[in-house]
C-alpha cells in the first residue's frame, strides 16, 4: 500500500510546487503550458494507441467500448455534471485538466500493472516509477490549472486501491495482460481526446468517454463467467 500512497503524495506535492510556481507566471506563459500539455497528451495518446493496438487480440473491442462508453457518458451527461460541480468553486477549464491528468496518471501499463504487482508479489517498481512521472506531471498541471488539480488525488488513490483490493481478494487471474492491453488501448484514445481538446482543435467532452473503460472490464468478466 505504501507505493499507492506515494503516488497520492506525488500529486499533492507536485501540485503544490506547480501552484507556487504559477504565482510568478504571466498569463501568456500559462497559455504556453496548456499548449505544451495538449501536445504531450496528444503524443502520449497516439503512441499508446499504436503500441497496444498491435498487442490486442480483440480488434473490434475498442470500437465497441468507445461507442457504447460515449453513449453512456452522453446519456448521463458525465462531463456536464462534473463541470457544473467544479464551476461552483473553480474554473470551467479545470475539468479538462483533471480529466487529462487522471487519464495520463491512471491509464497505462505502469499505473495498471503497478497495483497488480504490488498486490501479487509486493514489488513496488512500477508504482514508484509511475509516482515519479506523476510528480512531474502534477507540477505542470498545478502551474497550469491551480489548486483544483488536487481533486485528482482521491480519484488516483481510489483507482489504485480498487485494483489492489480486487487482486488481494482473489481476482488476480482476472487482471490478465489481455485485459490490461485493452484498457491501455481504450485509455490511449481517451488521452488523445484530451490532447485534442486542450489544443482547441475540437471541443471533446473527455469525461463523457470515461465509461468506455468499463466495457472491456465487463467483456472479460462475462468471458470469465460464461467461458466464451
Amino acid at each position: 500500500m505504501i507505493g499507492i500512497l506515494i503516488n497520492g503524495l506525488a500529486v499533492i506535492f507536485g501540485t503544490a510546487i506547480g501552484c507556487l510556481f504559477k504565482r510568478h507566471l504571466k498569463e501568456k506563459y500559462i497559455e504556453a503550458l496548456w499548449l505544451a500539455l495538449g501536445l504531450a497528451a496528444l503524443g502520449v495518446g497516439i503512441n499508446t494507441v499504436v503500441n497496444y493496438m498491435n498487442k490486442s487480440n480483440f480488434p473490434l473491442l475498442f470500437v465497441v467500448s468507445l461507442t457504447l462508453g460515449t453513449l453512456i457518458g452522453k446519456l448521463f451527461e458525465v462531463d456536464q455534471h462534473v463541470e457544473n460541480l467544479l464551476e461552483t468553486k473553480f474554473t470551467s477549464e479545470l475539468a479538462k485538466g483533471v480529466a487529462t491528468a487522471t487519464f495520463l496518471d491512471c491509464i497505462g501499463a505502469l499505473s495498471l500493472l503497478g497495483p497488480i504487482n504490488a498486490a501479487k508479489t509486493g514489488d513496488l517498481t512500477f508504482l514508484l516509477t509511475n509516482a515519479s512521472l506523476t510528480f512531474v506531471c502534477a507540477i505542470i498541471f498545478g502551474a497550469s490549472f491551480g489548486w483544483g488539480m488536487l481533486l485528482e488525488t482521491p480519484i488516483l488513490l481510489g483507482w489504485f486501491f480498487l485494483i489492489f483490493g480486487l487482486v488481494k481478494v482473489g481476482f488476480a487471474s482476472f487482471f490478465s495482460m489481455e485485459l490490461v492491453n485493452e484498457l491501455c488501448l481504450v485509455g490511449g484514445f481517451l488521452i488523445t481526446a484530451s490532447g485534442i481538446s486542450l489544443l482547441k482543435i475540437r471541443e471533446i467532452k473527455s469525461l463523457d468517454l470515461l465509461p468506455s473503460l468499463l466495457i472491456p472490464v465487463l467483456y472479460f468478466l462475462g468471458k470469465m463467467i460464461f467461458h466464451y
